[in-house]
């Protein structure tokens, strides 16, 4: 895939009042869309879901790699870590990233999948459930379901 035949850009979504920044890439005949659920401490800078997103680019899917927490609560999390683990707090930012993406216009014809990792794992399960006409998978590396209750 060569550079023309994607578009990258930063985006800022605002979801209930909270400003989350993340890294929307675009190939050009892109065939679906994958949002990231990072967790734990994570970041859309993870040089793991990063790579992943590069292949999953090569294969024609668009991703969204985007912060589920503010700069703020990401400030006091590393000290706190108290948001990593508020998993509905963290699975209503999902939500909003489907909604999202169901509205934008470059993205809202694509088919969504959503890639958890760690505690995102969880949220994306649960935003899956919330949004069920809307998620077509969702795909779990080193998460953890187990915190999705319900």
């Amino acid at each position: 895939m060569t550079i023309e035949a994607t578009t990258r850009r930063p985006v800022q979504l605002n979801l209930a009042g909270h400003s989350l920044n993340g890294d929307l890439t675009l190939p050009l005949d892109a065939r679906g869309l994958v949002i990231f659920a990072h967790g734990s401490g994570s970041s859309r800078h993870s040089s793991r879901n990063r790579g992943v997103a590069e292949v999953l680019q090569r294969g024609r899917l668009a991703t969204l790699l985007l912060d589920l927490l503010t700069a703020d609560e990401e400030a006091r999390d590393m000290s706190t870590a108290e948001f990593r683990f508020d998993i509905p707090r963290l699975a209503d930012r999902v939500v909003g990233a489907i909604d999202w993406v169901e509205t934008y216009r470059e993205t809202a014809p694509l088919r969504i999948g959503v890639f958890g990792a760690s505690t995102g794992a969880a949220a994306a399960l649960i935003a899956a459930a919330r949004r069920p006409g809307a998620v077509r998978a969702v795909v779990s590396r080193g998460g953890r379901p187990d915190l999705a209750d319900e």
